[in-house]
């Protein structure tokens, strides 16, 4: 009996507060994961900004640039725009969808919470054309500059985050404003905004405060505000660069490529009775393209495939099959025939197999960081952090083992099983410090506090490579191409951005999209990154003539035969060798080591054996024949 199957058709982290981690995926994975959440956003503008109108209307543009890019990147987030310290309640956009929500006074929620679409960008696009005139008159500033409640624009923005109707995988408030306190600190809406925090936190809502300056005091309010948040400690707050987190805000592209998301918590084995609660996250998230589908021709309808295995007995005598039936896939067996006996291995004992070990890590012991080459990244790495969730204490611990590795160079050697069914992989735990993000507004989002995974490879994994083919004595450079190269490779350096280098492809597609949708001409800023062809053509005619010098002028390019003429008839075969170049040995032996004797024609090859070898080569030799006893020749 067989079994046949057939188809019908970054982020600093510290001991004392969790770390919030938000976009990434395992390369392993087939399929992209499925999160059952949604990500939800809401733009707090503070109307206060209007009173220096170029910096509301870099707010207004930083929000414009969040919406086409995300409508670009992932439609399916949820976002919200709501004026703060206005002086009217106009109404939003689609307004009956705030019938169960109560909009306090000096609040105007431009637009709920809701799914990104054309028609949406569109809204706003055609609202940022009048609002420099409109703004003043449809909204206004409440009390000639003042600030209304801080506490009640909160309790608005948490409302519409429970009222979204969509499972929320997690929750950002962005907060846009000049102002370093809304209220004056012996006020009582300045104590009830501190209590509001606290609810925030209790939500896990994320806040983020936007400032619009660049020079911007955090000590009056925001300091104490966002560490009650975040549930840190006060001495531990770090202020951010406000125009780092502008370009961040406004660019979401770079915040889906570069953000991180858990991609799973385990356990760090560390010793009998003594492990480490921790997660890990990718550096960068892979980029999963469309599922290909099959079309009915007539209606363009998706046709449904579904896979069914039947089980087959045939007949030994005439081979008839004489029984089928239908199984599960968990019904299902491999049979491997030994001999005359035959074994049946059930999925079951597969998953046995499989599961020998129980998902994590284990320490198996240390070594020196300078063991490791640099050349063994056959897999990418992923970088880990601890979490205090499931087992308490683990930050502290985890910071100890990190600060000992650091400090005597060491890396730890552990056994690591990702999940259930995976393949058990020996990694390499190097510790790695956050960098200073100085200069490069995307390299905190890169680099953390933490150890970095390196996936060890198997045997397998080494290739062997026999190097006696090119690196020989006629393959050897002289000492003065050398240095030249040596001057040219010097030259081709560029320093990294993420946020500056971009795929080419993708960016022309998305500017087409934008075009074809919105109307929005795009200068193609992403594809300013791409080397300029004439300017290198320029440079390279400069170091041309020393090449030639020194290496000499490369041979040209031998074309191709020419189609048969319209008789039909063949067009006689033509040398792609100059007959005179062919009476010098040294030509000869260059066209062997160059493995281009093929180029000779079987006339020229017999030419060659008599003339310099004085050997008659029998009739009946063919083209091979003759090029290999030139070359036994030479050797």
């Amino acid at each position: 009996m067989a079994s046949t199957s057939s188809s019908s058709t970054t982020t600093h982290w510290n001991p004392n507060y969790d770390v919030l981690i938000s976009d990434s995926e395992d390369d392993d994975d087939e399929t992209k994961p499925n999160y059952k959440g949604r990500e939800a956003l809401i733009f707090v503008l503070d109307a206060n900004l209007y009173e220096e109108y170029e910096r509301f209307s870099e707010a207004l543009d930083i929000v414009r640039k969040a919406l086409i890019s995300g409508l670009l990147v992932n439609s399916k987030d949820l976002i919200g725009i709501v004026f703060a310290n206005t002086a009217k309640n106009t109404d939003p956009y689609e307004a009956s969808s705030l019938d169960n929500i109560v909009v306090p006074q000096n609040c105007a929620v431009f637009l709920p919470l809701r799914e990104l679409s054309k028609s949406i960008v569109e809204h706003y696009l055609r609202f940022m054309e009048t609002v420099e005139q409109e703004f003043g008159a449809d909204y206004g500033i409440v009390g000639n500059g003042g600030n209304s409640d801080f506490s009640a624009m909160l309790r608005l923005c948490i409302n519409l985050f429970e009222n979204a109707g969509y499972n929320l995988v997690s929750s950002t408030l962005v907060y846009l404003t000049d102002r370093a306190t809304p209220h004056p600190k012996t006020s009582n809406l300045y104590q009830r905004a501190l209590q509001k925090a606290k609810d925030l936190e209790g939500k896990e809502i994320e806040f983020q405060v936007v400032p619009m300056i660049d020079e911007f005091d955090y000590e009056p309010f925001y300091k104490e505000f966002l560490t009650l948040v975040e549930d840190g400690d006060i001495d531990a707050f770090e202020p951010r660069n406000p125009e780092e987190l502008r370009v961040l805000l406004s660019d979401r592209k770079l915040r889906q490529n570069v953000l991180r998301r858990s991609l799973g918590r385990f356990n760090l084995s560390l010793g009998p009775d003594l492990l480490v609660s921790v997660q890990y996250y990718n550096y960068f998230k892979a980029r999963f393209m469309p599922r290909k589908v099959r079309l009915l021709r007539k209606d363009n309808s998706i046709v449904q495939q579904k896979r069914v295995i039947m089980v087959r007995k045939q007949s030994q005598e005439t081979m008839d099959i004489v029984e089928e039936q239908q199984v599960k896939q968990s019904g299902g067996w491999y049979e491997i025939n030994l001999g005359e006996m035959s074994i049946r291995i059930t999925p079951e004992q597969i998953n046995r197999v499989r599961n020998l070990h129980a998902p994590g890590m284990m320490l198996l012991g240390f070594k020196p960081i300078s063991d490791l080459p640099e050349n063994w990244y056959y897999k990418p790495q992923n970088f880990m952090y601890p979490d205090d969730k499931n087992i308490s204490g683990s930050k502290r611990l985890f910071r100890a083992l990190w600060e000992r590795c650091l400090i005597r160079e060491k890396m730890a050697i552990c056994l690591f099983m990702r999940k259930r069914k995976s393949i058990p992989r020996y990694v390499a735990l190097v510790p790695v410090e956050a960098g200073d993000s100085e200069g490069n507004t995307s390299r905190a989002l890169l680099s953390g506090d933490g150890f970095k995974i390196i996936y060890l490879p198997f045997a397998k994994h080494i290739r062997d490579i026999d190097f006696a083919n090119w690196n020989s004595m006629q393959n050897e450079a002289p000492e003065e191409g050398v240095q030249v190269f040596t001057k040219v490779v010097g030259k081709l350096r560029t320093e990294f951005q993420s946020n500056s280098l971009v795929d080419p492809t993708v960016e022309a597609l998305q500017s087409n999209i934008l075009a074809l949708a919105l109307d929005i001409k795009t200068d193609n800023a992403g594809l300013s990154g791409m080397p300029d062809t004439k300017r290198q053509d320029e440079r390279i005619a400069k170091i041309l003539p020393r090449l030639n010098e020194i290496f000499g002028e490369d041979a040209e390019v031998v074309k191709k035969r020419g189609a048969a003429d319209s008789s039909g008839g063949n067009a006689p075969k033509v040398p792609k060798v100059d007959v005179d170049h062919l009476k010098d040995i040294i030509y000869i032996k260059q066209l062997a080591n160059n493995d281009t004797l093929s180029s000779c024609t079987i006339a020229q090859l017999r030419d060659i054996l008599k003339s310099h070898f004085d050997v008659k080569a029998p009739s009946h030799w063919k083209k091979q024949d003759l090029i290999e006893r030139v070359k036994n020749l030479i050797v």
